[in-house]
């Protein structure tokens, strides 16, 4: 309880934001067994099985925009619980449909529900005094659970096929319902939250922020969508990638916490100064043709950085947000980027550039989201210093 405490939120606020947050993307962060399991169970193509997984994506970004509307209206502990209670029937139907149409569309109605309370948990969370040390729990948490149905969701397709998805989400869903109650009610002014700017100078940080979230994305999503066909280009077997990755996951939930542990006891600055710029070398040692060390070095510093410096990009876009709309547009932007990524390398990689222009740009985009971070960072800069600016 005396953690939680020092982040700011109470300890049931805390553990709602944690475990809702786990559980909405559950289903992205298995996507390799899931489709997987989808071609197995369903006879699904690739093209079809991305769809699926496009479908859940592209919910989940535009929960945000009734989000707009509802988020300064509406009591966000009523619709954590409807929402909630909405995941929970789309999962019961998805585990007793087999029709492709029906399936993409009853998960696209859990991935809404599950955006809209992650809109509630990202918003929830920017309330506190240690942001950075909340959201980097918040990433901890669906990394923990992605890495546990990795690990159990093959032996229990072996058993009971995509109904072990399905009812798994739905009972840990219902499990967790009571929760919703720990989430604040909130008026019309938002939940409270001192801000560093009044609402007519904070635009321009915001969407800086917000630009940086959607470069950081966008330049993490191609490399990482494509890492397997870098080790395959360098004659790494698929045995070996996949234990390299595997670790990498682990790193992953280690860079997580390392940034829950450090929060603000070191300047933010300094911090995404050394987590982007690490981000950006992991990304330069994979360019040529990189020997397995290299590329299981690569692999593992490119994961725990981009892990590590994701709690405190947010929370530099926490820092402007007066009434919870700046980051229920993160959730927007989130997707927007995951999308942006691959959709731009694709052609890079069919072009003639190929691969180096690929992690160039992406490199590019770290660098771009880092500049944009500063931006957004010098009203904080300028007061912390006692100059205006």
């Amino acid at each position: 309880m005396s953690a939680s405490l020092a982040l700011g939120l109470p300890p049931r606020r805390l553990l709602a934001i944690v475990m809702f947050a786990a559980i909405v993307p559950c289903v992205l962060m298995t996507a390799p067994v899931v489709a997987a399991q989808y071609a197995i169970q369903l006879g699904l193509g690739p093209a079809r099985i991305g769809q699926l997984f496009s479908a859940e994506l592209a919910a989940m970004s535009l929960a945000t925009l009734p989000a707009y509307y509802w988020q300064p209206r509406w009591n966000w502990r009523r619709v954590a619980a409807g929402a909630a209670l909405l995941f929970i029937l789309a999962n019961l139907a998805s585990a007793l449909c087999s029709d492709y149409l029906a399936l993409m569309a009853l998960r696209g109605l859990s991935a809404l529900a599950g955006g809209s309370l992650m809109v509630v948990c990202i918003a929830s969370a920017a309330a506190s005094p240690q942001a950075e040390r909340v959201y980097g729990l918040w990433v901890s948490g669906q990394l923990l659970l992605g890495a546990l149905g990795l690990w159990l969701l093959p032996g229990l397709f072996d058993l009971h096929g995509l109904k072990a998805l399905y009812l798994g989400l739905a009972l840990l869903m219902l499990l967790c319902l009571p929760l919703a109650s720990a989430f604040p009610v909130t008026t019309s002014r938002g939940p409270a939250r001192q801000a560093t700017l009044p609402v007519a100078r904070a635009w321009l940080p915001g969407l800086c922020g917000l630009l940086a979230v959607l470069l950081f994305y966008a330049g993490l999503s191609a490399v990482w969508t494509f890492i397997g066909s870098i080790a395959s280009a360098a004659a790494i077997d698929p045995a070996s990638s996949g234990r390299i990755l595997s670790l990498a996951t682990l790193m992953g939930i280690v860079g997580a916490l390392c940034a829950t542990l450090i929060g603000s006891r070191w300047p933010r600055t300094r911090l995404l100064a050394i987590g982007l710029g690490l981000m950006a070398t992991a990304i330069c040692l994979l360019l040529g043709q990189p020997a397995p060390a290299r590329f299981a070095l690569a692999a593992l510093l490119f994961k725990f950085c981009w892990t590590f410096v994701l709690p405190f990009i947010l929370a530099c876009l926490a820092d402007h947000d007066q009434r919870g709309r700046l980051m229920n547009s993160a959730n927007l932007v989130i997707g927007g980027g995951l999308a942006l990524g691959p959709a731009m390398a694709g052609p890079l990689l069919e072009s003639p550039l190929g691969m180096p222009a690929l992690l160039v740009g992406a490199a590019c985009c770290l660098a771009l989201a880092f500049i944009a971070l500063m931006i957004a960072r010098l009203p904080h800069l300028f007061a912390t210093t006692g100059v205006h600016p």
